[in-house]
């Protein structure tokens, strides 16, 4: 009898410590290990405890749809097709639904219909058969990088605050112009009150722009008052809406929405560009990007929030896009965010208390850490301050997991402050 109570205790103790490893490790190394055992950096991980989830990004991030599979069905964009294309196009049972003009790019964008009975897949490959070189893809979804955190905490962290620019004038940015290509924005919030904010929305005229909320908050992390934690109040940006409301009553982001935000920005000739969203590696907008890069406007974009180590989310993925990733209490790495070697640089950017239609809230994610560094290159670029801004923010970067770049941190936490004018 003795012996039988001593094994169930046995027993029990062995159950308990087996779940104390399996907590632990959804929180701590062990998890970043098993992720980092395909040849990325195991021990950059060891000392390096995960940041708990946003509330709006619970369950497991490998169980959704991989972002290629997710476009407008019945639909594929050509980027600047060749002559006779539409004669062309209409013998094979395809419609044009819009065409776009985007003068900043010298491009033409169109928006085709796919023939009756025909998915996109199969309406690619026959384009691709018939126009050799043609640049075609889906009219692929893009999502939005930041979710509403709940906290037990008064504490309302801005993002002023979070960079520890708390002392910096609240005219900080006169000169200097921002492009944002997010959700849509709620213009008469408090926090942008006497501020310059130029807002277009570009979803289709059939359907309604998208919740304002996510698109609300970047703005004001970026140019809005120094009560609402704004970090750069004197700027000026011009806000992009990409999102709209589709048949099925879903928001999403549309690949020909974004094409016409950045062509508005590339006009407008703004220092930098603010991208907290991640979607699928689209043909078309990769050569959009490669077209605004060479104009030689600074790209910033979110990594995303997919928890992936072995692929990327886009437009972070692209050359010449500069990316970021978010860190919260101790610069431990937001639970959700994309690894990999092309991450640049981390921010603050785990419950950071921002503006939303009807007062504020508190967001986490990789949006929310990207207006930091979109901030700090535009404030060097508008003033010409180095010939490579980013290169500033290397040297200044507080060098965290492994010595040197690494995939969690890319080269660390900015720290550069603001030098206003």
């Amino acid at each position: 009898m003795r012996w039988t109570i001593f094994g169930l205790a046995t027993m029990l103790v062995t159950v308990i410590a087996v779940m104390a490893f399996f907590i632990n490790a959804d929180n701590g190394e062990v998890v970043q290990k098993q992720r980092y055992a395909k040849g990325l950096a195991v021990s950059a991980v060891a000392s390096t405890p995960r940041a708990a989830p946003s509330p709006d990004f619970r369950g497991s991030a490998r169980s959704r749809p991989d972002p290629k599979d997710r476009f407008e069905p019945g639909e594929v964009i050509v980027l600047n097709p060749p002559k006779r294309f539409e004669a062309k196009i209409e013998k094979l049972r395809f419609t044009v639904l819009e065409k776009v003009s985007l003068p900043g790019l010298s491009s033409a964008l169109y928006r085709l219909g796919t023939p009756p009975g025909k998915p996109v897949p199969v309406a690619l490959k026959l384009l691709s058969s018939q126009f050799s070189g043609l640049v075609a893809d889906a009219n692929h979804y893009f999502e939005l990088q930041a979710g509403e955190e709940a906290s037990l905490s008064r504490l309302k962290v801005t993002a002023r605050m979070a960079a520890g620019w708390d002392k910096v004038s609240g005219s900080c940015g006169m000169g200097v112009k921002i492009g944002m290509v997010d959700a849509s924005v709620d213009v008469t919030h408090p926090a942008f009150s006497g501020r310059n904010l130029r807002f277009i929305s570009f979803n289709r005229r059939d359907r309604k722009p998208g919740s304002a909320k996510h698109g609300t908050a970047i703005a004001a992390m970026l140019i809005g008052n120094k009560k609402w934690g704004g970090l750069l109040p004197g700027a000026e940006l011009l806000a992009a809406n990409m999102f709209e409301v589709n048949a099925a009553g879903r928001t999403v982001g549309s690949a020909l929405g974004l094409a016409k935000a950045l062509n508005w920005m590339v006009m407008s000739r703004v220092h930098a560009i603010n991208l907290s969203i991640a979607g699928a590696d689209n043909k078309v907008m990769r050569r959009i990007f490669s077209k605004v890069t060479a104009k030689g406007i600074t790209l910033v974009a979110a990594v995303g929030n997919k928890g992936w180590s072995d692929k990327r989310a886009y437009p972070a993925g692209y050359n010449g896009v500069l990316t970021v990733t978010a860190v919260g209490d101790g610069n431990r790495i937001y639970r959700r965010a994309n690894m990999g070697n092309y991450i640049d640089f981390a921010a603050p950017g785990v419950k950071i208390w921002t503006a939303v239609p009807g007062g504020g809230a508190l967001q986490s994610g990789t949006s929310m850490a990207t207006p930091f560094v979109t901030a700090l290159l535009a404030l060097d670029i508008a003033f010409k301050r180095s010939p490579s801004p980013a290169k500033v923010l290397v040297r200044q970067a507080v060098d965290l997991g492994v010595r040197g770049k690494d995939p969690i941190f890319g080269w660390g936490r900015v720290k550069e402050l603001p030098q206003c004018g």
